[in-house]
């Protein structure tokens, strides 16, 4: 799939995966540096040296003596898995998506080639993406990205576990740190998230509601048969 061109205000659904499917965090501490960048490369600026000028700073705090921070894109919610990452963005500044997903995915690369002596890009190609054309999608891509793919993680079974004792999934499902569904669950106030439409859409209560109907529903297991869910997965 083709990266589309998006205008300003458009919403996108945006995917970047491991090549060959292979994990894109080595450990941890490479996990907490993504939440990190999510923050510091959301600016028109390129910041080169942010980890240097972050140091000593509580985390997500803005370094004093840099520029206001512009951001180029909204940050509406992501989940990073092992081998892939998904976020839903909206474009606030022409060329804004392009340019964010592009700082991500060089950044991710030269620290994971520095950190594990590797060579050459860690992703699969371009990010893939689509345009999120109505409230109906939007909702459904909500749930699919921090619930679905945070669920596929449960220690206890994973997403069929969940299904088979979804409130202690998701108590469990809010504990994970890198994942934005903890913003939607009432645990979590995150500078890198503005919840924009979302925040309009969902309240804590009803997020929880329509994603237990979605996930006891067994309709994520479907492969083509819907069309609502045949198009939440970027292949």
């Amino acid at each position: 799939m083709r990266v589309e061109p998006f205008t300003v205000d458009s919403y996108v659904h945006a995917l970047k995966r491991g090549a060959r499917g292979l994990e894109i965090t080595g450990d941890k501490a490479d996990k907490w540096r993504f939440l990190r960048l999510l923050f510091y490369m959301n600016d028109e600026r390129d910041h080169e040296w942010w980890e240097r000028d972050t140091e000593g700073l509580q985390f997500l705090e803005w370094p004093s003596d840099w520029p206001a921070r512009k951001p180029i894109v909204k940050i509406l919610c992501y989940t990073l898995m092992p081998n892939h990452f998904h976020i839903i963005l909206k474009e606030i500044k022409e060329g804004g998506i392009s340019k964010f997903m592009k700082k991500i995915g060089g950044s991710m690369s030269k620290h994971f080639n520095e950190k594990y002596q590797s060579k050459g890009s860690i992703f699969q190609g371009s990010y893939k993406s689509r345009t999120i054309d109505d409230d109906r999608y939007i909702r459904y891509l909500a749930a699919y990205i921090m619930v679905k793919n945070t669920f596929e993680l449960y220690p206890s079974g994973g997403l069929a576990g969940a299904q088979k004792n979804f409130d202690v999934a998701w108590e469990w499902a809010i504990t994970y740190e890198f994942s934005s569904l903890a913003d939607y669950c009432g645990k979590r106030e995150s500078v890198i998230i503005d919840k924009d439409i979302l925040g309009e859409i969902f309240t804590e209560k009803s997020f929880k509601s329509f994603s237990q109907d979605l996930v006891l529903g067994g309709k994520w297991q479907k492969k083509g048969g819907d069309e609502e869910f045949a198009r939440l997965a970027i292949e």
